[in-house]
């Protein structure tokens, strides 16, 4: 919606709150690039009419405002990618490239073209004028047809979660040397464990990025985590559980280079799914963030509509 008649409004609801920076999207969840790339390298994936038509007026905008400008994009869920280029996608047992249950295709986590042409991406967007990069689906498929899975480039002599490290260290080095700070997206289970179906891992990324953010929707755990039947109906409980897990977590497995870079700045939830989500229960989850030292959150709504009344106002929220 960056790019369309809603902005204004967002940009008003920024003013108006406590928010203080807006997340746009700079490639689709199918692989579109949202804007006109001048790397070369880039054309070939943005579509004649981008989304964003004109990305400085776009960033001018929201910079006047004071506002921090964050570029989200997905990594290896990139359907056109895996389209143009079948060697580096994830294929399927009898040919063909795999699919996951959203019918969306996934490129191979330990191919380097993959991670060249990701990391051109987020080149672009910090000359184009971001302050962030944010990196979204940096994890192995997790649905689906998972057994027809066959990985043509990953060999399995290194771990999915050493793969992923070993990205981590890529993409950040090569921002941080521009200066540009970078964050990952985490399933909210790294920060209790390593899951070896994805490959993600706390401590991994911790000791890369500068934010880790969990997508620590309590409508996304299972039923009996934390002992309740339907974790949707607690918001604080289960986001206050996860960050400080998280904070465990790091404390009894320290990363490999010793040193823990990140700051955590977990994704909430302010959709209904799984219970109704009223100003309280967006509340809750700020309320947990804060309180188990967070350094700030964000909010997810798919359509961008988002509950005011749970936010601070701006004059409030100076204070």
């Amino acid at each position: 919606m960056a790019g369309g008649a809603r902005l204004e409004e967002l940009l008003n609801l920024i003013d108006r709150t406590e928010l203080n920076a807006i997340v746009i999207d700079v490639k689709t969840y199918r692989g579109t690039l949202a804007f006109a790339p001048r790397d070369p390298a880039l054309a070939p994936f943005a579509p004649t009419k981008p989304l964003i038509k004109d990305l400085e007026a776009l960033l001018a905008r929201v910079h006047e405002r004071g506002i921090y400008a964050i570029a989200r994009f997905p990594v290896f869920q990139d359907t056109m990618l895996a389209e143009r280029r079948p060697e580096l996608a994830v294929a399927r047992a009898g040919g063909g490239i795999w699919r996951d249950r959203n019918g969306l295709a996934w490129l191979d986590p330990a191919s380097f073209e993959v991670w060249k042409y990701n990391a051109a991406l987020a080149q672009e967007a910090a000359a184009r004028g971001f302050d962030e990069i944010n990196l979204d689906y940096v994890r192995f498929p997790s649905d689906g047809a998972l057994s027809a899975i066959r990985y043509q480039i990953w060999n399995r002599k290194l771990s999915k979660q050493d793969v992923l490290r070993e990205f981590f260290d890529y993409m950040t080095h090569v921002l941080h040397a521009r200066g540009t700070p970078v964050s990952a997206d985490l399933f909210g289970i790294s920060f209790f464990r390593l899951e070896p179906t994805i490959g993600q891992f706390l401590p991994d990324a911790a000791e890369f990025f500068d934010f880790v953010a969990p997508m620590s929707y309590p409508s996304h755990y299972p039923s009996g985590f934390g002992g309740y039947k339907n974790p949707a109906l607690y918001p604080y409980e289960i986001v206050k559980k996860t960050l400080d897990s998280g904070k465990e977590l790091l404390a009894g497995r320290p990363p490999a280079g010793g040193n823990v870079r990140a700051k955590v700045r977990p994704w909430i939830q302010d959709f209904d799914l799984g219970a109704d989500y009223d100003a309280v229960k967006v509340r809750a989850q700020i309320r947990a963030a804060e309180e188990s030292g967070a350094e700030g959150w964000m909010l997810w709504n798919a359509r961008n509509v988002y509950t005011e009344e749970a936010l601070r106002k701006a004059a409030f929220a100076a204070q």
